[in-house]
């Protein structure tokens, strides 16, 4: 891997976390005026329109899905709806760099459920790590205080049902297009928010509203693009990392649109959240390499000079 494709990973990477962070930007502001599921709706049928462009493109505008990929898709599909409800009301209502701060948990949170359901070997440091990191994930939510409520458990519930919508995608055989996943799943996403919706009533778009929706569907769509781009060019280890830069963006935008700024708890709490996720990442390709020096001294590779 020569150093260039790591560096245009870690800037694809960085792009793809402004990607994603400026859609829920977008998606706050456009709370304020319309209902939650309406904007759900919206979003979604932009969200739609690119995906369907993007899976055209890529030659995978198709619906010949095994079926055991397609039980695994509904549980992947399940996670995603959980999640976007629980994240996007919890958005709605907490400040954008503190909900952002709870999600960097997600990898802790990703290799210990994969520990648990999955049988994935976890030794103690990352074990130690993962307790640390949950410690620094409850310095930002401070369960008891004031500024603790249902939105905040609402965030946390959003990273369970991102866990389950993780650990379902490693599931998915490796002839699933990744696009063509993301445009069922909005197309479930799109279609519940337009039920739903119906009940909880229509409000009328404004012009700026229907530009900031279709402006969120763009970036989550980059996002998505950047994201994956990242990792087919980078290493998974030093690419991986970068996914942190989210905070930054959130911090940022946080204060320069909304005005808000994170306690000196929440950073403190952030911070250890993003150190810990830092050295699950390292002990992770530690491992890696590890495990490749003795699958190579197995097959007689190992030892010898000029081995490859």
């Amino acid at each position: 891997m020569i150093p260039s494709d790591n560096m245009r990973a870690a800037l694809f990477m960085a792009t793809g976390m402004a990607g994603f962070t400026l859609n829920d930007t977008c998606v706050k502001l456009v709370t304020a005026h319309l209902p939650l599921f309406e904007t759900i709706f919206l979003r979604g049928l932009a969200t739609i329109v690119m995906l369907a462009v993007l899976c055209a493109v890529q030659g995978h505008l198709h619906f010949r899905i095994p079926r055991p990929d397609l039980r695994v898709i509904g549980w992947r599909t399940f996670g995603e709806i959980g999640a976007t409800i629980c994240f996007l009301t919890a958005l709605m209502h907490m400040p954008l760099a503190n909900i952002t701060a709870i999600l960097q948990s997600l990898p802790l949170a990703v290799t210990l459920a994969a520990a648990v359901f999955l049988a994935e070997p976890v030794g103690w440091r990352r074990m130690a790590a993962i307790a640390v990191g949950f410690a620094g994930v409850m310095l930002i939510v401070r369960p008891g205080t004031e500024g603790f409520d249902r939105y905040s458990v609402l965030a946390l519930v959003a990273v369970a049902f991102v866990v389950l919508r993780d650990l379902s995608t490693r599931r998915l055989s490796p002839g699933v297009s990744t696009a063509m996943v993301s445009l069922l799943t909005a197309l479930a996403i799109t279609t519940m928010g337009g039920l739903v919706s119906l009940a909880e009533g229509w409000v009328m778009p404004r012009p700026a509203d229907l530009a900031l929706v279709v402006l969120a569907g763009v970036f989550i769509v980059g996002g998505y693009v950047f994201l994956v781009a990242a990792m087919r060019v980078g290493e998974i280890a030093m690419v991986a990392p970068f996914r942190y830069v989210s905070l930054v963006w959130a911090l940022v935008l946080g204060w320069a649109v909304f005005g808000d700024f994170p306690s000196s708890l929440t950073l403190l709490g952030a911070g250890v959240v993003v150190g810990t996720g830092l050295f699950t990442f390292y002990r992770e390709h530690a491992l890696a390499k590890a495990q490749a020096r003795e699958r190579l001294a197995a097959t007689g590779g190992a030892g010898r000079p000029g081995a490859v």
